[in-house]
Parts: structure tokens; C-alpha cells; sequence
């Protein structure tokens, strides 16, 4: 049967299903900006109507064993493009590694992750393999191939990044990575180093090899935007400010806080009553509060001041303190209820303080960014930084050694410049400036546990181009510390919406 005989005599139902076919690639032609894609028409004629190739000739092979072989990889092959497709434009799964947004999400949270939410970006790495970030299960290897890298180019979507908003993004100081410890900023591990950056590639027995991610291969990291592009955000003592004007916290903000009780213990049972997690209460530490205190003080405790730092300080009886409490501002009015709770303080509120009577400023746990620049910043403050917007230009004009530490990254790392300081004056791309305009937004992520959170506080800014999209809703959410047949599912989080405020 020649061409022309296999047009006129192909089924109805083949050229319905050719045409929803070429409809779904018009449209996504249309959205994309991808018209190459149209190509695709004429190979939907071939497979439905022509069929000029033989694309099912192995069906009809007499060996068994062939056939059964192209079923599975006919079927593979379909579902991994499916996959590849989907993850890249439309869907994500996300699984929540850590408690930097506890009690918003929680470890163990299953998200499904929309990419039109904010528009999805087109493959910078096309050639990976489907439902692996950056490494091979088993294999321990690259599940990408560096080349071809393609130009950063979102596609339109419902909407913008706004405040509030809980994002998932590739974090952004993936983009070099020491490979024996992943788990660990590459910037801050150069920092502590002795020797530097030479130290840290030097040491391979230590930090392995340091290998360097394209930006959808990096990291994904899941925070909270606090901070829009071409606002200056700063934090006073756990309140944030945007532009000068203080914030609404979201409403499950969780901090560090020290729990003064008469004396009575407090034990593990009665923390997880409160909705402590396991590895949260391994964490937290109960004694006599002179003992906690008098590291607070040099010499011998002044009861005056402890009292006027906020604790209940009577020689009768000064009671148990317990240190590293993470607690909500619903969990401290739960304990202030209790009899035998005398105070609960939130542990910055503490240092600060301390700080007014004594001077004493205590380091915090993560660095303050920018790392390269020497400051002194109380826990719960993070000095006021404005937010490169796409467009506007910074000025090298004063504070210079500040502003090279605090944008040089985002200059060189995320928009591709070769950036150098020396003698106080500024080179990009070979030539003096005391400019540079911003060619991407950038946003400030934080967690909502604001006391156990690597965030933008400490590594930067998150560019645009890194932005994957918004969790919708939680799918599946497991219990870590619970048995499968003792609580494993958390039953009453399935299919509730991940947009917490």
C-alpha cells in the first residue's frame, strides 16, 4: 500500500487522535516560543496516518524474546520522555529535608510542586536524565552532560514571586560543591578554612573533589520570600523590616527560647506534647539556671541583673532552665499558662539584653552575609541589605568594600562577568567601573524557623533564574521519629494545601 492509499484509508479515529496531538504541540509552540517543536506535526502524520516509518515492525517479529524486550523498552522509553517533560514544565515532586520551615512544613512532607505557578524555565541542562537532581542512585556519577548549556528563559506563568510566598528554588551557593560534604556551603567551608579556597582544594582526603553545578542541577531548597527585588530588608531582634517598616511574621515563626520552671523537670514526653520533634529535643539542654546563667557572666551571678534580664531570680529557689527550646508563639502562651512555669524567654531577646547591661555580643550560629566582610551582628538582627532588582544600578562609590562583599556573587557567579578588586577600584569584564546594572531580580528567602534555618541570611541572594516554582499541596507526609503501624503517615496533613502563611 503506497502513501497516498495509506491517507485515504486510515481510520477516523487516527486522524482524531493526530489532531489532539498536533493541537497539544500548536499550543505549547505558542506558550513556549519553541516553534522547532512544530516539526513534530509531521512526525504525528507518520506515526497516525502514513506510517512511512516502520515504528511498530518489531510487533510483528516471530521471536518472542524481541518482543517482549521492545514492549519494555517501548514502554521506558514513552515514560521516561513523559517524566522528562512533565518535571521540566509543568509538575514536581519535593520532598522537605529539613526544619527550616517547621511547624509550616514539616521533615517528611511530600510536596507537589507547580512550575506554571511562576512560569517554567526552559531546560538549561537538556541533556539529564528524568527524577535525578544531580547524581545517579547506585552509580554514584552525574545524571547530566554539561553541554549544551542554553540561556536562561522563563515561560509565562500565573504569576510572580511575592512576599509570603513559600518557594522552591536551586540554591544558589550549590553552584561549586565539595563533594564529601555536600551538606555544607562551599563558600563557608573556604571561609573557615585556614588556607582559604587553596586549603579546600587542596584537601581531597578532607572535602574530595569540588565540582561545579549548572543552575537547574544544583540543590533544590524550599524557604519562604521575605525580601523583593529593590527593597533593602533588615531584622531588629527577630522583627523583620522591609524599606523601614516592620513586618507581619508568618504565623507559624518558631525561635529559640529558654523555659524557667520552680523546679519541676520537664521531661521528653511533655516537650513532644507540645509538638517538639525528636531531633529537637535531643537538642535541648535542662540544669539549675545559676549553672546555665554563669557562663553569661564572668565572675559571680548579680541577681539584680539576672532579674532584670527577664529570669525569676529569688535565693529560695531559682529554678531549672532549659536552653534551645525551639517553640511557636502559640507553644509560649500553651506554657506561660502552666503553674509551674515561672518564665519563658525567647533566647535573642536574651542576648540582647545581656548585650545592653554588659556589652557582650555572642556569635551566632551560621555566619551573617557577606561572609567576606568582618562585622559584629547580635543574634536575631541581620544588618539592613538592599535587594538587587533587574534594571537598577549600584553606585561604587562609598562603602565600596562592603558592596564588592555583598554583590561580587551575584555580579560574577550568577550573571557571568569576570569581576576584580584591587587598590579600592572596581574591573568588570577587563575595564574600570564605578557602576554595574543588574540584569536579574533577585529575592531574600528565610525559613520560618528562624533560629535553625541556612537561609539568605546567610548565603545571599536567590536570582531569578533559579526560581523552580510553588508548592501547591502536600501529597504524602511521613513521621521520621514514628513507627508505620504508630503514626508513620501523618494522615491529617494528606492532600492539605502547602501555601502556609
Amino acid at each position: 500500500m503506497n502513501i497516498k492509499e495509506r491517507i485515504l484509508n486510515a481510520p477516523k479515529r487516527k486522524w482524531i487522535r493526530m489532531a489532539i496531538m498536533d493541537l497539544l504541540c500548536i499550543l505549547f509552540a505558542i506558550w513556549s516560543g519553541y516553534y522547532l517543536v512544530l516539526l513534530l506535526l509531521l512526525l504525528f502524520f507518520d506515526c497516525y496516518i502514513t506510517k512511512f516509518i516502520p515504528w511498530g515492525a518489531w510487533k510483528k517479529s516471530k521471536n518472542p524474546v524481541v518482543r517482549k524486550t521492545m514492549e519494555w523498552v517501548d514502554a521506558i522509553l514513552f515514560a521516561l520522555i513523559a517524566v522528562y517533560f512533565i518535571n521540566t514544565f509543568f509538575f514536581q515532586n519535593y520532598q522537605i529535608p529539613s526544619s527550616s520551615l517547621e511547624k509550616s512544613l514539616l521533615v517528611g512532607d511530600f510536596l507537589f510542586v507547580s512550575k506554571l505557578s511562576y512560569g517554567a524555565r526552559s531546560p538549561m541542562t537538556p541533556l539529564s536524565f528524568p527524577l535525578a537532581q544531580h547524581t545517579l542512585p547506585f552509580f554514584d556519577s552525574k545524571s547530566y552532560i554539561d553541554k549544551p548549556q542554553l540561556e536562561y528563559k522563563r515561560l509565562p506563568g500565573f504569576g510572580s514571586v511575592e512576599r509570603g510566598d513559600i518557594v522552591v528554588f536551586n540554591f544558589p551557593a550549590g553552584d561549586t560543591v565539595a563533594l564529601k560534604i555536600q551538606e555544607r556551603d562551599y563558600y563557608a567551608l573556604c571561609k573557615v578554612n585556614p588556607n582559604g579556597r587553596e586549603g579546600v582544594w587542596a584537601n581531597k582526603a578532607t572535602y574530595g573533589d569540588i565540582v561545579y553545578r549548572p543552575v537547574d542541577r544544583r540543590e533544590n531548597y524550599v524557604k519562604r520570600c521575605l525580601g523583593l527585588p529593590g527593597e533593602t530588608i533588615e531584622l531588629k531582634n527577630d522583627t523583620t523590616y522591609i524599606d523601614g517598616k516592620a513586618i507581619e511574621d508568618p504565623i507559624n515563626i518558631q525561635h529559640l527560647y529558654f523555659i524557667q520552671t520552680d523546679g519541676t523537670q520537664l521531661s521528653a514526653k511533655f516537650f513532644e506534647g507540645l509538638g517538639i520533634t525528636n531531633d529537637d529535643i535531643a537538642g535541648i539542654v535542662g540544669d539549675k539556671a545559676e549553672n546555665i546563667l554563669r557562663p553569661f557572666f564572668e565572675s559571680q551571678l548579680d541577681s539584680l541583673t539576672v532579674s532584670q534580664i527577664g529570669f525569676d531570680w529569688t535565693k529560695a529557689n531559682k529554678g531549672i532552665l532549659y536552653v534551645n527550646v525551639f517553640l511557636t508563639k502559640e507553644m509560649v502562651n500553651e506554657l506561660k499558662k502552666k503553674p509551674f512555669v515561672k518564665k519563658v524567654i525567647r533566647q535573642n531577646d536574651f542576648y540582647h539584653r545581656l548585650h545592653s547591661f554588659t556589652g557582650s555580643v555572642y556569635s551566632q550560629q551560621m555566619g551573617v552575609y557577606p561572609i567576606t566582610y568582618e562585622k559584629s551582628v547580635l543574634p536575631g538582627d541581620f544588618p539592613a541589605l538592599w535587594i538587587p532588582k533587574k534594571g537598577e544600578t549600584i553606585r561604587f562609590d562609598e562603602n565600596v568594600d562592603y558592596k564588592v562583599a555583598a554583590y561580587e556573587r551575584c555580579i560574577k557567579n550568577y550573571e557571568h562577568n569576570n569581576f576584580d578588586y584591587s587598590g579600592g577600584k572596581v574591573y568588570i569584564n577587563g575595564k574600570e567601573v564605578d557602576s554595574y546594572t543588574f540584569k536579574f531580580d533577585y529575592y531574600f528567602m528565610m525559613g520560618d524557623n528562624r533560629d535553625n534555618s541556612a537561609d539568605s541570611r546567610a548565603w545571599g541572594f536567590v536570582p531569578e533564574d533559579h526560581i523552580v516554582g510553588s508548592p501547591v499541596f502536600i501529597w504524602l507526609s511521613l513521621d521520621k521519629d514514628k513507627g508505620l503501624f504508630n503514626g508513620k503517615i501523618r494522615w491529617g496533613r494528606l492532600f492539605t494545601s502547602a501555601k502556609k502563611k
